[in-house]
């Protein structure tokens, strides 16, 4: 539930950019910058989050974060300026931020107990969540309610969902309760290896993700002569795709491994969008990003597990940072991608810009190799750590 809020949050107040434009009365270039405010929000407090659900426990920050979100996010309904587009939707960054972070880590803590991976369901849970937002956005649009009224409604919605499960929310121990670091905690987080490969395999994901909800319809629109309309499907399609593959993640990272369903993961989604680009017929594009979609379903939530892992302490605590970590740089990807595929395109075309994409997302095989054995190889240090003492 705390997963499809969040994506629902994004859902609702992106589709409305065309409002907020037309009620601040701001071009492309003055909307631009107001929303890389949301995303550099998103950035700062995901390098933050870590060190605060150390000390506060997960539930009270996900709580807090969330009744941020329900503050902000009528705040930027009611923009009058760029400015203040700009500071509020910076305000609901950091909020969603906190709140990614946070989510992420009490997954982890209750993939720890089931003993089972199942980040993969809960990251269904907000693809889930975003269609439901971005569903609603579009019949509040076709009734002609402004973001103002239409931001209200969906987080009265989101406050009544939120109270129905807080009480069962995973709390997660301050750190001041929990048993000393292991020696792998213990390491700067710049210095483990492990990490900078997870957060390898989250950024190259963020990348291609971020790619295909930016350029897939404009890739269609303008080198394959598809409509506006019809085009906005190839985004549509790789969102199903990955909603639905991330329904069926938990069972093939339990049935496969980490490892071989990312490796898998790459493979698709590298072939997908590759596709896409150099085929020069929509049919194949549309089958391209609903195979980009599938393989990439299961790239973040698996790489924030293992990052939880990589983090977990001789009492089942810890991870937080690492989390953190992880999902700051990834947010890179969302922030510093769109741009420079747009510069890519620029200089060449958007076909040469998805075949880079493309071999992005195949980065992610590679990667996701290394980063098991440094995993693997962290937690039999950890073991005869413990051993000895």
């Amino acid at each position: 539930m705390v997963f499809a809020f969040n994506g629902a949050t994004l859902g609702s107040w992106a589709p409305r950019t065309p409002a907020l434009s037309e009620q601040i009365g701001a071009g492309p270039g003055p909307l631009g910058l107001a929303l890389l405010a949301a995303s550099v929000g998103m950035l700062i407090a995901a390098g933050l989050s870590g060190r605060i659900v150390e000390r506060a426990g997960a539930r009270v920050v996900i709580v807090a974060s969330a009744l941020a979100v329900c503050l902000v996010l009528p705040l930027v309904g009611s923009a009058q300026s760029v400015l203040w587009l700009a500071v509020a939707l910076f305000g609901l960054g950091a909020s969603a931020g906190v709140l990614d972070v946070s989510m992420n880590i009490a997954g982890v803590a209750v993939e720890r107990a089931e003993g089972k991976p199942i980040m993969p369901l809960f990251h269904a849970g907000f693809s889930f969540g975003a269609l439901a937002g971005s569903g609603g956005a579009a019949l509040a649009a076709s009734a002609g309610w402004s973001p103002l009224r239409h931001f209200t409604v969906a987080v009265v919605v989101g406050a009544v969902m939120l109270a129905t499960v807080v009480r069962v929310l995973p709390g997660i121990a301050p750190r001041s309760e929990r048993a000393s670091d292991s020696p792998a905690a213990a390491t700067p987080l710049a210095r483990r290896p492990a990490l900078w490969l997870l957060a390898a395999i989250a950024l190259c994901s963020a990348i291609a993700e971020g790619a295909s909800s930016d350029w897939s319809a404009l890739l269609l629109v303008n080198e394959q002569g598809v409509s506006e309309g019809a085009a906005a499907l190839a985004y549509a399609g790789f969102s199903l795709a990955m909603a639905f593959a991330r329904l069926a993640g938990s069972w093939t990272q339990a049935r496969f491994g980490s490892a071989k369903v990312l490796v898998a993961g790459a493979a698709c989604a590298g072939t997908g969008l590759v596709a896409a680009a150099v085929a020069g017929m929509p049919a194949v594009s549309y089958a391209g990003f609903l195979l980009a979609g599938a393989g990439l379903a299961a790239c973040f939530p698996i790489a924030l597990g293992l990052a939880g892992e990589a983090g977990k302490r001789s009492d089942d605590s810890g991870g937080e940072r690492e989390v953190a970590f992880v999902t700051a740089i990834a947010y890179t990807g969302f922030l510093a991608g769109p741009p420079v595929i747009g510069g890519i395109a620029q200089l060449t075309s958007l076909s040469v810009s998805f075949i880079v994409v493309g071999l992005v997302a195949a980065v992610i095989a590679p990667a996701s190799v290394a980063a098991s054995r440094f995993v693997a190889k962290e937690r039999a240090t950890r073991a005869s750590a413990h051993a000895v003492r």
